[in-house]
């Protein structure tokens, strides 16, 4: 049967790193639902670059998910008190993929991962990497034959992907490719990210402890990966004022979706993130997540 508390957990990545996490039961019907976990869908909240489970707009967004669904928001390494330092989105994979394990560890059987910008482009990786039956997805040799070798990582490695899986995807104020620079948030960005004063200030002024490590390799793009997602279901939601990433971004990923691989939802008056999703939108994309249908 389903809690009616929250739990906090420290959840060990495949690569080791302590990510803390919090589980949450669905709040429907006054907050005392009696049905099997099995039948309640989770939603799994992957949070943006400096975000942490306890920031205000992950908490919102929490409170808002719950009224249709149990919810797991957890702190991607290097942000909050998980360990480790953040990758800016490549490493962060194992990171999802650890509390997705979680949710079905608890018991759901249907699991939608939800993500906001660095999050956003986090769970899209997520869901080309990790697959209902993803041992099929190996040759003889091992090597995958999904996603680019360079790839083959700790996702690939004893058998990660059982259980990981998300049935569907919902990536919101996602960049399209790497290394964008395009408007003057990005490149302030970029500064905290690739520069030693910046990553102080990152780490001091944001609470983000950032690696100093180049990408080896790179990771598989956001727009590389959307086309790999499928059949999961795929919901793209993108503002018409976001200031970092304009609309040729959701634009590209929905194209690499092809014609029915994703839906795109382009929000009037939005901006960025989890910061700029009102609750409307946040019951809107709660209804799409846990009405999807099954890959």
């Amino acid at each position: 049967m389903l809690t009616r508390v929250p739990r906090f957990a420290t959840l060990l990545t495949d690569d080791g790193v302590p990510v803390e996490a919090v589980y949450e039961p669905c709040t429907a019907g006054s907050g005392a639902r009696t049905e099997p976990v099995a039948e309640v869908p989770a939603i799994v909240v992957a949070h943006g670059f400096t975000g942490s489970a306890d920031r205000p707009a992950v908490r919102r967004a929490a409170r808002v998910f719950s009224q249709r669904a149990a919810v797991i928001t957890f702190s991607f390494r290097g942000h909050g008190r998980s360990g480790g330092r953040s990758t800016v989105g490549d490493r962060e994979v194992l990171d999802l993929a650890a509390a997705v394990t979680w949710a079905r560890t608890l018991g759901h059987s249907r699991v939608v991962t939800v993500g906001f910008s660095m999050g956003g482009s986090v769970v899209l990786r997520h869901g080309a990497l990790y697959t209902d039956g993803s041992e099929g997805d190996f040759d003889a040799r091992g090597a995958s034959v999904r996603v680019p070798v360079r790839e083959r990582r700790a996702e690939e490695r004893s058998g990660a992907h059982s259980g990981a899986h998300a049935d569907a995807v919902v990536s919101v104020s996602s960049p399209a490719r790497w290394y964008y620079r395009g408007t003057a948030p990005m490149r302030r960005l970029h500064w905290v990210v690739t520069r030693p004063s910046g990553r102080l200030v990152g780490r001091y002024g944001f609470r983000t402890r950032i690696a100093t490590d180049d990408w080896d390799p790179v990771p598989l793009s956001p727009v590389a990966a959307v086309p790999l997602i499928a059949p999961a279901p795929l919901l793209l939601v993108h503002g018409d004022r976001d200031p970092y990433f304009p609309l040729d971004h959701p634009r590209m990923l929905a194209g690499a979706a092809g014609p029915g691989g994703a839906e795109l939802w382009l929000e009037r008056g939005m901006g960025h993130a989890e910061n700029a999703a009102d609750e409307a939108l946040l019951s809107r994309i709660a209804a799409w997540a846990t009405a999807a249908p099954p890959a």
